[in-house]
């Protein structure tokens, strides 16, 4: 057992340990044992003061309870242990081979102080430790929770998830307001961004690509604040998100077709509701020989298809690295000969671009946008062709919409945290200054249950779409209809 492993972050780019954390000894060796004596009544495991924090089950533990660790009691081991690493030899170490290494110092400790600290507990420092070194402390073990979405930190000592659509307040906790702001630095600088009181705000991309964004005082009055949405490793398809209860069967044919059939598709949603979740799903019905190019502010969408080219905007740098936008890629994109092209999300003046890609050939482009409703997203979309100054009046603006723009659909995340696609429409034309909008799906809320989900059903509308000239093309009329219960 004593040189058992810690269980391994699965974030293998993050394992140099942090020269802030790490102090410098005067040994040649990496973790020495040779220790001052520990209090015992400092280190008591019962002891129930102080603030609780690294409370984690271990992964390869099968023991059904978490081991309670008093905060005092980390604290001192921590010191400890940092005070007796060499980050000269530390750094050339393997994570594992680190972790094994922190974990065998623990273990000597509580054997030769006789500390009242069991196996499993050790394991916890060790993972602690590691993470703390290594990885982004107290978060660590929240980025590799599978189930957290989104990780919510208002102050150091408050910090939420999200799983499956509903917040909770965690144990997780950082030592004091400057722990919490080193580990906002160390995000923010190993992407290139500074982030001080002359810049309080930040948005970054973890190595495992989860999107962050940093505020820190005097912005934030509450301390440093970070807002982590998390990059999910597996792609769902719209199967599984029919199987969420996110739409009906007759839905995911209706998507699956007229995602092949080239139409242009925008996705509104607030916040977290799953647009990017709902882009990459309908992406999986591109065809493999179509030249996809993605632009984005940063990468979360997930193609699968070979032959993809990823664009990403970049804000100034601290070399002197100038701006490069979401429009200028949308206009660079237009030389590389795309068929289809995905914006992860528009928000600016970067719309009349997109809509002058959708009317100049490349049909089955796709993009999100920030709205309450699907009516609402065009006129957000409307606005943000006025923002980009094109000498156009607003008639002309209309028509470039009508002509570029297929179907508009809106995701909820809904009050039983539930994600359900809540109507499917389509462009159909321009009556007097109005754009019109006809719907095909909707989603009609009937009651709460006694559990708190919302119970509702998927409705089709049963109208005859406009874009059936277009999917008849593909030879998918039929099949179409049949989805939206016509045949």
């Amino acid at each position: 057992m004593f040189g058992r492993k810690v269980s391994e972050p699965d974030n293998q780019s993050a394992c140099q340990p942090d020269s802030e954390a790490v102090t410098a000894a005067k040994t040649d060796t990496v973790l020495t044992t040779e220790l001052p004596q520990l209090s015992r009544q400092v280190l008591s495991a019962n002891t129930q003061e102080g603030i609780q924090q690294g409370i984690q089950q271990s992964q390869h533990d099968n023991s059904s309870e978490d081991v309670e660790l008093d905060a005092q009691v980390y604290q001192v081991i921590r010191e400890q242990i940092f005070a007796s690493i060499d980050p000269s030899v530390a750094t050339k170490l393997k994570q594992d081979e680190l972790a094994e290494r922190i974990l065998q110092a623990v273990t000597s400790i509580a054997n030769q102080q006789r500390l009242p600290l069991t196996f499993q507990a050790q394991q916890q420092i060790a993972q602690l430790l590691l993470a703390d070194m290594i990885g982004l402390g107290p978060l660590q073990a929240l980025l590799d929770d599978d189930s957290v979405n989104d990780i919510l930190i208002n102050g150091f000592d408050k910090v939420y998830v999200e799983r499956g659509g509903k917040l909770s307040l965690t144990k997780a906790k950082f030592r004091d307001e400057n722990h919490l702001l080193h580990v906002a630095r160390r995000i923010a600088s190993a992407v290139g961004r500074r982030i001080d009181e002359s810049k309080p705000m930040v948005d970054a991309r973890l190595a495992d690509g989860s999107r962050v964004n940093i505020v820190i005082p005097p912005l934030s009055l509450s301390g440093t604040t970070i807002s982590i949405r998390k990059f999910s490793t597996m792609g769902l398809q719209l199967e599984h998100l029919a199987e969420k209860g996110a739409m009906s069967a007759g839905m995911v044919t209706f998507l699956k077709i007229i995602s092949h059939c080239r139409l242009n598709i925008l996705v509104s949603g607030g916040t977290g509701a799953g647009k990017t979740t709902l882009l990459n799903a309908l992406s999986y019905q591109i065809d493999e020989q179509e030249r996809i190019v993605t632009i984005e502010d940063a990468a979360e969408l997930k193609l699968q298809q070979a032959h993809v080219v990823t664009l990403e905007s970049r804000p100034a740098t601290l070399e002197g690295g100038a701006e490069i936008s979401l429009r200028e890629l949308l206009k660079n994109a237009l030389r590389m000969r795309p068929d289809r092209i995905i914006i992860g999300e528009v928000r600016g003046e970067e719309a009349f671009e997109m809509m002058q890609a959708m009317n100049t050939g490349h049909d089955g482009s796709m993009s999100t946008l920030h709205a309450n409703s699907a009516r609402d997203a065009l006129i957000r979309l409307e606005n943000m062709l006025l923002m980009g100054q094109v000498n156009l009046p607003p008639l002309a603006l209309k028509r470039q919409m009508n002509s570029a723009i297929d179907i508009i659909m809106h995701i909820e995340r809904m009050r039983d945290g539930k994600r359900r696609i809540t109507s499917i429409c389509e462009l159909v034309g321009i009556e007097g200054d109005n754009l019109l909008v006809q719907d095909l799906f909707s989603y009609k809320f009937s009651h709460e249950l006694s559990n708190g989900e919302l119970d509702g059903e998927f409705i089709s509308h049963k109208i005859q779409p406009y874009c059936l000239d277009k999917v008849r093309y593909f030879g998918l009329e039929s099949q179409l209809l049949k989805s939206m219960g016509l045949s």
